[in-house]
């Protein structure tokens, strides 16, 4: 696949996809003979790997250390495992948070809908 299709297949910018590979994230992708990238079944599998966990709020530099022990082989699987392990008592921690602010949002709307919004609909109906 193109960088053009990857990117929308992904919906990730290019410039987005040649700096994941620049630093890393996205091992070695390689090159046709007009030096434009192509990228394998396995490249879009780290891709959508990367993309995932950038949306759950992985820092870079945990996945750029992820990528580094994924290449050395099978003696970091632990390691591998253990990074993944801090990674989702982080991400668990983050969505506590996230449902105390869900709360009380719910409960500011729910102010504005039983008190606000009447008393605007009393104030209308005094103008009339």
């Amino acid at each position: 696949m193109t960088i053009t299709e990857v990117s929308e297949k992904y919906d990730l910018t290019q410039d987005t996809l040649r700096y994941y590979e620049r630093i890393g994230l996205i091992p070695h992708v390689n090159r046709n003979k007009s030096g434009i990238r192509d990228y394998t079944e396995e490249d879009c599998r780290w891709v959508e790997f990367i993309k995932c966990m950038r949306n759950a709020g992985l820092p870079i530099e945990v996945l750029i250390e992820y990528v580094g022990l994924f290449q050395q082989g099978d003696t970091t699987i632990e390691a591998r495992k253990e990074l993944f392990i801090e990674q989702r008592k982080q991400l668990i921690s983050k969505m506590a948070d996230m449902q105390k602010t869900l709360e009380r949002l719910n409960y500011k709307i729910a102010v504005y809908e039983q008190a606000v919004i009447p008393k605007e609909k009393e104030l209308k109906r005094s103008e009339d």
